[in-house]
């Protein structure tokens, strides 16, 4: 019996001392941890030593200025206060330099530092590595590849698609004018872009506008753009494996499965199957341009080794939500703008009217014939940028043209929507000027950046402005705009720029109006 509890006695005792050295090896790990984060802290400090900002907390940082939602207005008063750039802490061992001075900007973009691993790679189930989140001579390589995909040859003819896409929605509009005393026009412009690209870049046969596989399409490209953004900003979601038990996380992985059905199973596979159909790869190049899904499967079967299925389905993603989603944005924005300066919103209808005439389709030849409408439509990006800001991790130090430098490592926002509303860069930067983009006129060449700028600028900005052009006058021969007083748009930067309560207009029919003889049926 007392051997038996001597027994009892010393296992016990084994186990509590196996404890006490776990603890103990708990408690240094611990305070390893802690000395880790505290000496990172400091060289982070010592960083931006040389860059004042509002004050912070030192655990929570500036967290309160995106909490309270008035994260753009911040950003203009630091742009008014801070010379250049200045930092900001999301918490106590997170900050990036927000940068919204011209110079600054020309000296970052210059350069060839990677996209920012820590908030980008956020987006890669969603998207993949593609273009946007591609670093080095990988992303290179991709670029040449498509590149050609976006020759004005190839653009040419896409304006006859985009006034189709468009002409569906003003059709849509005008059956809803009877229904409904505004209108929100965010949703059904995203339709018709969605529309648009899918035509275009992906000559896919169908009306995407009516369409309910693109509804749930695009509530997903919602659902990430919220999701993508809140766990960046959240430390408790930073690590993969704890996020996928989170809610959050689950619903993310159900609003990606619904995008990757989208472009996987009714863009990739049925273009394949289209090919192979079509047989010789000699034939089909030769028998019609290669729009951008055709470049990229050609590239496949050509060289299949070192570009695989994933890198396929990562470019089709990426354009899929770059093509539309900047886009609807930008065009949601202009009209709104156009809608609160209704003397401008005449000048670029009556351009437009003796442009097209009554009822003339629109063409390639009439786009760089709107110089009116075209200086409204940059000073609307100008102050509604659709992308708000981009992010690069130094690869090298950098020393900026004042004589301040960061060391390597370092996290820098590119703020554009901050460089559009800097008073120092843009007098007047909250009144709406087209004549700031008169022929004239002279700027710092990287004061206005809504497509970025440097090599790893838009690849599809000619695209872009070619629809955003098309969508204006088209809708401004059918309609008047005019904002609704009760809901005045919240704008709110997402990965794009967004309103938090949509963008409502009222529209007005105009008496004959032009470009509706070639609406189509």
């Amino acid at each position: 019996m007392s051997a038996s509890v001597l027994s009892v006695t010393r296992t016990l005792g084994s186990v509590s001392g196996l404890l006490q050295v776990a603890s103990v090896l708990g408690l240094v790990l611990l305070l390893l941890k802690a000395a880790q984060l505290y000496l990172h802290r400091q060289w982070l400090l010592r960083a931006v030593q040389e860059f004042p900002s509002p004050p912070s907390h030192w655990l929570f940082g500036h967290m309160h200025e995106v909490q309270k939602g008035q994260e753009l207005q911040e950003l203009q008063k630091r742009a008014e206060k801070y010379p250049c750039a200045s930092p900001r802490w999301l918490w106590g061992s997170r900050v990036s330099l927000i940068v919204y001075d011209p110079d600054y900007m020309k000296v970052i973009l210059g350069r060839s530092d990677p996209k920012s691993d820590s908030s980008y790679r956020f987006m890669a189930p969603w998207i993949g590595y593609g273009l946007l989140l591609l670093n080095g001579q990988t992303w290179f390589q991709h670029r040449r590849m498509l590149t050609p995909a976006f020759h004005y040859d190839i653009l040419k003819p896409y304006v006859g698609l985009m006034a189709d896409s468009v002409q569906v929605m003003l059709g849509k509009w005008e059956e809803l004018l009877s229904q409904n005393s505004s209108l929100e026009i965010f949703g059904h412009i995203s339709l018709m872009t969605l529309d648009t690209l899918m035509k275009c870049a992906f000559s896919y046969q169908g009306n995407q506008q009516a369409d309910r596989y693109s509804q749930s399409y695009l509530q997903a490209i919602r659902d990430l753009n919220n999701l993508v953004l809140s766990r960046i900003r959240n430390i408790f979601y930073q690590k993969d494996i704890i996020y996928r038990l989170t809610p959050e996380g689950r619903w993310n992985h159900r609003a990606c499965q619904l995008a990757h059905q989208h472009t996987g199973d009714r863009v990739i596979k049925l273009r394949k199957a289209r090919l192979q159909e079509e047989g010789n790869l000699e034939k089909v190049r030769s028998k019609r341009h290669l729009d951008f899904l055709d470049i990229l499967l050609f590239a496949q079967m050509e060289n299949g080794s070192s570009f695989s299925d994933k890198d396929l389905r990562a470019e089709v993603d990426t354009f899929m939500f770059e093509g539309h989603d900047t886009t609807a944005s930008g065009i949601s924005w202009i009209l709104y703008a156009l809608a609160t300066h209704p003397e401008h919103q005449q000048k670029c209808r009556q351009e437009i009217q003796s442009l097209l005439g009554d009822g003339a389709s629109i063409t390639w030849g009439h786009l760089d014939q709107m110089p009116y409408t075209t200086m409204c439509i940059k000073e609307a990006l100008r102050l509604y940028p659709p992308v708000p800001g981009v992010g690069r991790e130094l690869s090298k130090p950098i020393t900026f043209p004042d004589g301040r430098s960061l060391p390597k490592g370092f996290l820098v926002l590119l703020s554009f929507y901050a460089l559009h509303h800097n008073p120092k860069v843009w007098p007047n930067p909250e009144v709406f000027d087209p004549t700031r983009f008169a022929t004239d006129s002279s700027r710092h060449s990287h004061a206005f950046l809504p497509f970025s700028g440097g090599s790893r600028n838009c690849i599809g900005k000619q695209f872009a402005m070619n629809e955003m052009k098309v969508a204006v006058a088209l809708t401004l021969l059918r309609f008047e705009l005019a904002p609704d007083p009760f809901r005045v748009p919240v704008p709110t930067p997402k990965i794009v720029l967004m309103s938090k309560n949509g963008i409502h207009l009222h529209l007005r029919k105009l008496p004959n109006p032009c470009g509706t003889k070639d609406e189509p049926q």
